[in-house]
């Protein structure tokens, strides 16, 4: 299939344009967030091809992430639209910005995402993650924990940021860390160079207080990393209590910091757990099936 996506979520990507089918990804001479072309910092194959959008000709299925894509979009070509997010504002009430549309397929990424938004008559599914895993392996070897986000002063409690100060030891990897105070920061790596640099870390921290499913938590797992994380979202689901740590109590957490950057052969063991249930639930292959009986499915209804 010719399948046309802008690329809006490159970790994202990066699993789905592994597949078997050829990628348009629309680019302008800005290469801002309506053209950013092919990923420079991710290994996308060379099936994905970015062109200008008035030149993208022939697509069998689009695959949306923003509302303002669907006026974009060649008229009478199907779309998923793919739900990244979780909702904002008045949760219990949030209503989709596509709700009640009988044009569209909201994929969510989660189970909780799918809980959460108020879509109407729209119609739904959830293919959750998988990624390409990563060739880097816990070592565990420097007695530090690591945080894997994008933009932390900027979103602050969403992502946990004022919880930073009450850990030990702490590095913080990720786009738009440079401004963070008291603790190590290492600012938008290459993929394959931060996960080297994670995997040296004795634990990962995961203290997003409402988010989907951070790639990165996924990540780390199926590089066997242990877990200390909030048991908020998707992420109760997600780390089983033999990978990891989750409470709501922040002061659980510190106390498992300590305990795992003293105890390295217990961070060992949830590690190796935490790997074998990430690889299980969040594989490529899974994921790329998944997505093809949606593709197929839908195309195959639009005739």
């Amino acid at each position: 299939m010719n399948i046309l996506l802008w690329h809006v979520h490159g970790s994202w990507t990066t699993s789905f344009v592994q597949g078997k089918h050829r990628y348009l990804v629309p680019v302008n001479p800005a290469r801002d967030e309506w053209g950013r072309g092919r990923a420079r910092t991710f290994p996308w194959p060379a099936s994905v091809e970015e062109m200008p959008l008035d030149q993208i000709r022939d697509v069998d299925v689009a695959i949306a992430q923003r509302p303002e894509e669907l006026d974009l979009i060649p008229p009478h070509v199907p779309v998923i639209y793919v739900e990244h997010n979780t909702p904002k504002g008045d949760v219990p009430y949030s209503r989709h910005p596509l709700a009640d549309r009988d044009d569209v397929l909201i994929a969510h990424v989660t189970h909780f995402n799918e809980l959460f938004w108020d879509c109407g008559g729209t119609r739904t599914t959830v293919i959750e993650h998988g990624i390409v895993e990563p060739t880097a392996r816990w070592t565990g070897s420097l007695e530090r924990l690591a945080v894997v986000t994008n933009e932390p002063v900027r979103r602050g409690r969403v992502t946990g940021t004022d919880l930073f100060g009450r850990f030990p030891s702490l590095d913080v990897f990720g786009m738009g860390v440079a401004d963070l105070t008291g603790c190590g920061v290492y600012e938008d790596l290459p993929q394959h160079e931060m996960h080297e640099a994670v995997a040296q870390r004795r634990a990962y921290l995961h203290l997003c207080r409402w988010t989907s499913l951070g790639l990165s938590l996924i990540e780390a797992m199926q590089m066997g990393m242990p877990v200390i994380a909030l048991a908020t979202t998707e992420a109760v689901a997600a780390v089983p209590p033999d990978a990891g740590v989750l409470s709501t109590r922040v002061g659980d957490l510190v106390d498992a910091a300590h305990w795992l950057l003293e105890e390295p052969a217990e961070a060992a063991r949830l590690g190796a757990r935490a790997r074998q249930v990430a690889l299980t639930r969040y594989g490529l292959d899974r994921f790329l099936a998944d997505w093809d009986r949606l593709l197929e499915e839908e195309t195959c209804a639009s005739r």
